[in-house]
């Protein structure tokens, strides 16, 4: 068999990284903090603010993961890495403004080749997600997803943030496969660097046509994005 027909056989589930991956992150929180910002007076590109929020975020979910501490919810490292943020770019703000920005991820809507290649390949495999995302927010987003996946876990199940290996061994847990059985379908090299690592295979979605890196850990599949991979597996 071919490598694209061995995962074809192999794969029970797709299991989906959710912000950045199946929502446009990006687009939808630049959208939301533009009037906040122009009301404050700032004259910056809010999308290049929301790219710094993000890296913050990440950077310091990786400090919280290693930490060996109790995890601490996403909601948190998004009001933290806010503020932050807003202070270094001089932007006046309250904790109750940021809190309200940081709900707007519980807002974001699919990309537009999201829904209909998600049925399809619904048609064929199990649906799941594996989110740094707190279960409340999850639940929250639900309504927005346009498919009814099969499962939605939070990393709060692990208790710790992608890409530790625990997050993506207790994922295959409760959807009870195998982990060579999963594809992991993610935007951040990341995080199918850490689903590979695990035991998963993993599909890198490149919308935004930037080099995976030299890892040991390379992905299985490497498409532009959701429609593709519905192409190549349906």
């Amino acid at each position: 068999m071919t490598a694209i027909e061995t995962i074809r056989h192999d794969t029970k589930i797709c299991m989906f990284d959710l912000y950045g991956t199946v929502v446009d992150m990006q687009t939808g929180l630049a959208r939301a903090v533009a009037p906040y910002l122009k009301a404050r007076g700032w004259t910056g590109e809010p999308a290049r603010l929301v790219t710094w929020w993000r890296r913050t975020h990440f950077e310091n979910s990786m400090i919280a993961a290693l930490l060996h501490r109790a995890h601490i919810p996403y909601r948190e490292i998004g009001r933290i890495s806010l503020s932050y943020t807003l202070e270094r770019a001089g932007v006046p703000h309250t904790q109750e403004e940021v809190g309200r920005l940081v709900a707007e991820i519980e807002r974001l809507q699919p990309f537009p080749d999201a829904v209909e290649a998600l049925a399809r390949l619904r048609k064929k495999y199990r649906l799941a997600i594996l989110s740094n995302g707190d279960p409340d927010m999850l639940e929250a987003i639900k309504p927005r997803l346009g498919i009814a996946f099969d499962r939605i876990i939070s990393v709060a199940e692990a208790g710790c943030f992608k890409p530790h290996a625990a997050a993506y061994r207790k994922a295959a847990e409760i959807v009870s496969v195998r982990p060579e059985e999963i594809l992991f379908v993610a935007n951040h090299a990341f995080d199918c660097v850490g689903a590979k690592a695990s035991g998963m295979r993993a599909a890198f979605v490149d919308r935004r046509k930037r080099p995976f890196g030299d890892w040991p850990y390379p992905p299985d599949l490497v498409v532009g994005g959701l429609r593709e991979l519905a192409d190549l597996l349906g």
